[in-house]
């Protein structure tokens, strides 16, 4: 059982792997969850348009995509992060790279846990959810 980062049509960037798995592995346990094995794929726009159009029958550009494998409390899946969105919402939200990462990382980590962010309310739940997590993340 292990967390794994891959690229899909983007280049190699720096990240902290170590770092983010342990940050991910504490979040999840102090959920009373256990890590399966997740993978983290970071990608384009237009990859993760594809998979949108092809698995959700979506046809539009986001920044996640998470095909959860949950059994019980044992946390497994897929997340797909266009690393263009990402750059795109740094800009937008005026912070760095790095820090948007990790918030859209917590963000698929979340709904692996059950999460949601359609209705007000859990998105409330899960921006507050975010914003904990983000705060324990202290290694830079």
């Amino acid at each position: 059982m292990a967390i794994f980062f891959h690229n899909e049509d983007v280049s190699n960037f720096p990240i902290k792997k170590r770092n983010l798995k342990s940050w991910i592995k504490d979040s999840l346990e102090s959920e009373n969850f256990r890590v399966g094995d997740i993978n983290f794929i970071f990608c384009s726009d237009d990859y993760l348009l594809d998979i949108n159009r092809q698995y959700l029958d979506h046809d539009y550009y986001t920044d996640i995509i998470t095909f959860d494998y949950v059994e019980d409390k044992l946390v497994s899946g897929d997340i797909y992060i266009s690393i263009d969105r990402v750059k795109e919402n740094a800009n937008s939200f005026e912070v760095n790279f790095d820090e948007e990462l990790r918030r859209i990382i917590i963000h698929g980590t979340l709904h692996l846990m059950g999460y949601k962010d359609k209705l007000p309310d859990e998105k409330e739940l899960m921006t507050k959810k975010e914003d904990f997590y983000l705060s324990k993340y202290c290694f830079d």
